[in-house]
């Protein structure tokens, strides 16, 4: 996701950020962990759409798709919307009411960003289970027993290593965080600021992450990490996100402008089991790269050594605007609380894969939501949304 403009590229890779503030103590070691997607929310995060070169030329249609996208949502939770300004709070109240999104349920929150892709720049909550909370004391002020804490984990953002406004955008999670009074972790790899999108990773919430080598670990096109190697990247996602267990694959889908980002082709929908998208034309350019994947999680093992269960998903057709290749893929649902919502792309496959993932998620309804225009902007719907966890 990002610009769909590539004038808008970065010119040079960004320097890794020298941290200034001494080390802390990391969450993981506090007790505080990534959880799983499919477990209970408190809200989900999106940013309402104000950037038109998101989508050039294409802009109009997208508030609708938002607003139906929220629509599905708030039967089950909260949506905490960013909203630049007091204008751009009015127009999406506007399209959320016209919907039929009862207000009570979307709070807003004014937060500058450069774009409107959430899981990327949003607030990335971690959660300490309750025997590990802090009993309360009147210095601390800390949780009592029993209740279970929230906090931010606070990645640096650059744009994904690719394009030139981000700043807002890097300083998104922070004011969260804030506003919303929770304690705030700043990610660190060793001496450096550690810089993560959201769709980069996949966890089951036990204990297991998913990435790619294409995103994290690449020093030619699209660095995030400058000079990090593959242990201090695996040391990184243990200390700032609660895992014990990395998995790696190698390369994303094409189309792809994050350069790699695991959630438009892997995603766990339960704790034992991965879909996979599977390319079925071998001439495509997914197909090898997809494959290859495949391979590597047949020797794949979660954290506690049992084998991964893989389901595959299929791939749409390729589908292009403007002479550009668009990274189309069902595997960038997002599993709310009330239904799981699949990006979907008038493709015979559609009803392929949202058979698919019912079976697979069982216990809420899976509902397509239409996604050609949205994709323009180079990410569909789990590009926008963060959760919240209760």
């Amino acid at each position: 996701m990002g610009d769909a403009n590539v004038a808008n590229k970065r010119k040079t890779p960004f320097p890794n950020f020298k941290s200034t503030e001494p080390p802390e103590t990391p969450p993981a070691a506090l007790g505080f962990h990534l959880p799983a997607e499919w477990e209970p929310h408190e809200a989900t995060w999106i940013t309402w759409p104000h950037n038109k070169g998101d989508w050039p030329g294409k802009f109009s249609p997208i508030p609708w798709v938002y607003g139906e996208i929220v629509r599905k949502i708030t039967p089950g939770e909260r949506v905490c919307a960013l909203a630049p300004s007091s204008i751009h709070e009015i127009l999406a109240s506007k399209v959320l009411r016209q919907v039929g999104v009862d207000a009570a349920r979307v709070q807003f929150f004014r937060i500058p960003s450069n774009r409107g892709w959430t899981r990327d720049v949003g607030p990335i909550f971690l959660r300490r289970a309750p025997a590990a909370a802090i009993p309360a004391d009147s210095e601390s002020g800390g949780p009592s027993a029993g209740a279970a804490e929230l906090a931010v984990v606070r990645f640096r953002f650059t744009g994904w290593a690719k394009y030139q406004e981000w700043r807002l955008d890097d300083g998104v999670a922070q004011r969260a965080a804030q506003a919303l009074g929770c304690r705030l972790f700043s990610a660190r790899a060793g001496d450096y600021d550690f810089v993560l999108e959201g769709g980069a990773i996949e966890v089951n919430g036990q204990g297991t992450v998913v990435t790619t080598e294409e995103c994290l670990l690449d020093q030619a096109t699209q660095v995030r990490n400058p000079g990090l190697s593959r242990e201090q990247v695996e040391a990184a996602l243990r200390d700032n996100l609660g895992v014990t267990n990395v998995l790696w694959l190698g390369r994303g889908i094409a189309g792809d402008d994050t350069h790699g980002h695991v959630d438009d082709l892997c995603r766990f929908v339960n704790s034992r089991t991965l879909v996979l998208s599977r390319e079925s034309n071998p001439d495509d350019p997914n197909y090898r790269a997809l494959e290859e994947n495949r391979e590597r999680l047949e020797d794949a093992r979660l954290e506690d050594g049992s084998k991964v269960q893989v389901a595959r998903l299929p791939m749409p057709a390729p589908l292009y605007f403007d002479g550009q290749r668009l990274p189309a893929s069902y595997a960038n649902f997002y599993i709310s609380n009330a239904a799981v919502l699949v990006p979907t792309f008038n493709d015979p496959n559609d009803r392929v894969a949202l058979g698919t993932l019912a079976e697979l998620i069982p216990d809420r309804p899976v509902v397509g939501i239409h996604a050609i225009d949205l994709v323009w902007g180079l990410g569909t719907i789990h590009c926008l949304t963060q959760p919240q966890p209760k």
